[in-house]
């Protein structure tokens, strides 16, 4: 595999202080590698949201699927993000969509954000996973005063036909949302969930249902002669179809078609020990998830067991010295936004990859020139709920069926980014020109 980043970003290291690990350790996830020759029907190569979602939907349907992860189930940010099953899956703004794809097409792909939501919620429900749900939708903090926020409550009662709840100063305090904000609204859409209780809750239903997941088995080549044969370091698999959905970890050779399609972003997240009654009625005691509002967010919520989770984006390079930097600025930030915490420990610190495409999209459709082939990424850093929703509406491609909205603009194939393997290059001056928007 060619991948843009360093070793370093993909190396275990990133992971191995996960607080999600304690919930669900690794050896729960862990599965055989694929050894000698195996046939399915579909072959999906990653084991996150996306992959296990594709496989859960393709086996009820009574299709065989074949599932091959690189390291094992949710190593990738699948495992180990902040648990926001929310709205979101795009970056790009509702006049940038309108411009590029039309006002129908941008009203058809919110909703689908919201059927995302929906989506996780009954999954869990059905498959009776218990993933510690919590928050009555999300709210979003004002970290400077002047924040847009009837405006802004305009846009989601026109995309997602509700209607959010505006917050001022004093009544965030009052809701035990206390912090250096200058007001809020709450979207009454979403809920925080245990990533890992969710992802093995999928898992466990996929293999049910009769999937084949198999871990160490890193995909080096894709070949076609009638059907596809991925050949990994002990085996080979062949199938019909085949089903991409490495996101952030993709390479650019496997296959070389997403070469400079997508483009992985870091983020870092740390969470507290757990929190006594006095250190809670001093600082943030709500159950709801929240994120503010500058370009470069922060996200943080306080977990059922009440520990507190807070992260935020990580570097442009990936290094024990450029690791150690963002260990020390997210904490950093979160004693400047919660002073009252300033002297509690967070004994968790772990970071991982997002992904982000050139149209600020999603991608969940067949691929060019690859017949029989499909792919899902790019969900801008909210992938519980849209990687979720990617992989059943690619499944229901392979099957032919149109139960799910599938929105028309999530199945234009993204443009490739400029600079190929060097494109991460494009991100100092975004971050440069998020960050000055920032102060």
């Amino acid at each position: 595999m060619r991948r843009i980043f360093s070793d370093h970003a993909y190396d275990y290291a990133r992971i191995e202080n996960c607080y999600w690990a304690e919930t669900v350790p690794d050896s729960t996830l862990m599965r055989p590698a694929l050894i000698g020759a195996e046939k399915a029907d579909v072959a999906i190569i990653g084991a996150g949201f996306t992959g296990l979602s594709a496989a859960l939907r393709l086996a009820e349907s009574g299709v065989k699927t074949v599932v091959l992860d690189a390291t094992f189930p949710g190593f990738g940010a699948s495992g180990r993000n902040g648990g926001f099953c929310c709205l979101g899956g795009a970056k790009a703004s509702n006049g940038m969509i309108d411009r590029m794809h039309g006002k129908p097409a941008r009203l058809e792909y919110r909703q689908a954000e919201v059927a995302a939501v929906k989506h996780v919620a009954e999954t869990l429900s059905t498959h009776e996973i218990d993933a510690e749900t919590h928050s009555k939708g999300e709210t979003i903090v004002s970290h400077k005063a002047g924040y847009p926020f009837e405006a802004e409550a305009r846009e989601i009662e026109e995309n997602y036909g509700v209607t959010p709840t505006l917050h001022s100063k004093s009544e965030l305090e009052t809701l035990g949302m206390p912090g250096p904000f200058h007001g809020g609204m709450t979207t009454p859409i979403g809920f925080g969930l245990n990533p890992r209780k969710y992802l093995v809750g999928l898992l466990r239903a996929a293999e049910a249902a009769g999937v084949t997941v198999y871990g160490a088995s890193p995909v080096s080549d894709i070949s076609r002669s009638g059907t596809y044969a991925l050949k990994t370091p002990q085996g080979t698999l062949e199938a019909e179809q085949l089903t991409l959905a490495t996101n952030g970890y993709s390479s650019e050779d496997v296959p070389p078609w997403l070469a400079a399609r997508y483009m992985p972003s870091q983020s870092s997240v740390i969470v507290t020990r757990e929190l006594t009654d006095a250190e809670l009625a001093a600082g943030w005691h709500s159950d709801q998830m929240s994120y503010d509002s500058r370009n470069l967010l922060h996200y943080f919520r306080l977990m059922p067991n009440r520990r507190f989770l807070f992260g935020m984006r990580g570097g442009l390079t990936s290094s024990d010295l450029s690791e150690a930097a963002i260990k020390r600025k997210i904490r950093s930030d979160f004693e400047s936004m919660f002073p009252a915490w300033a002297q509690v420990e967070t004994p968790h610190y772990w970071s991982g990859m997002v992904c982000l495409s050139a149209g600020l999209t999603p991608f969940a459709g067949p691929v060019p020139d690859m017949p029989g082939t499909y792919a899902g990424f790019a969900y801008h850093g909210n992938g519980v709920a849209m990687g979720s929703y990617t992989g059943a509406l690619l499944a229901e491609q392979i099957l032919g069926s149109q139960k799910l909205l599938s929105p028309k603009l999530m199945q234009k194939p993204p443009l490739k980014f400029p600079l190929g393997r060097a494109r991460r290059a494009l991100m100092l001056g975004i971050y440069a020109g998020a960050a000055l928007k920032d102060w």
